[in-house]
């Protein structure tokens, strides 16, 4: 076994398992997907440590165990379209391929998006695609959407993110109140959106996310 393959196996029975994921497809796809080649060449020792890992200004990997607990909550199926936004370098995207049938990645920093679709290419991860545009415009031409994910913190979601997700679909992102933040999945039911809290996790707030900062005297 390389020593990377050794650092994963390590990643899921400290970070993952223990968090209460127990979902095999989750399992399976932490396993295999080789998160060292997700980052930047400098960060590569550091790509299985148990935090949220900085790519750009603004952008992480997410730690482990938020990304599987996230992905365990919305419970991904096999025949199922996926909008994940803020994808980084792609390494979220290639993990959610392989649970879902068709993963659509939004990344608005051209240079990240650009390296995205090479890295997922060489892996041979032919389900999932890179879309240069900005994250809270999503992605609305292969709209509506089974589930939607948000690679990073949010303090509001916008109507143009949540008018893609299919209606009975769901959403998954950290809510961030200052330093604190909350992981909520959201279910659209005839329109509305239901928000239920599932764990807490911390993750910096992606572009376009942010509250209005309102006036003050």
């Amino acid at each position: 076994m390389s020593e990377f393959a050794a650092r994963r196996v390590m990643m899921v029975d400290t970070q993952v398992r223990p968090s209460d994921v127990t979902k095999f497809p989750i399992i399976d796809a932490m396993l295999t997907v080789p998160r060292e080649t997700f980052v930047p060449d400098d960060k590569r020792e550091a790509a299985y440590i148990g935090e949220n890992l900085p790519l750009a200004p603004g952008r992480v990997v997410l730690e482990a165990r938020t990304l599987a607990k996230l992905l365990d909550a919305l419970d991904v199926q096999p025949g199922e379209l996926v909008l994940d936004l803020g994808c980084g370098l792609g390494y979220s995207a290639a993990v959610i391929a392989r649970l879902a049938e068709t993963v659509v990645a939004v990344e608005e920093d051209e240079a990240l998006a650009a390296d995205a679709q090479r890295i997922l290419s060489e892996e041979g991860v032919d389900n999932a695609v890179v879309v240069t545009a900005r994250l809270v415009d999503g992605a609305a031409k292969c709209a509506p959407y089974d589930v939607i994910t948000l690679e990073g913190g949010v303090e509001v979601m916008p109507e143009s993110v949540l008018a893609q997700l299919k209606d009975g679909g769901r959403i998954g992102a950290v809510f961030m109140d200052g330093a604190v933040g909350t992981a909520k999945i959201g279910y659209k039911i005839d329109g509305q959106m239901t928000w239920r809290p599932v764990f807490n996790a911390a993750a910096p707030v992606l572009p376009g996310f942010r509250k209005a900062q309102g006036f003050t005297l």
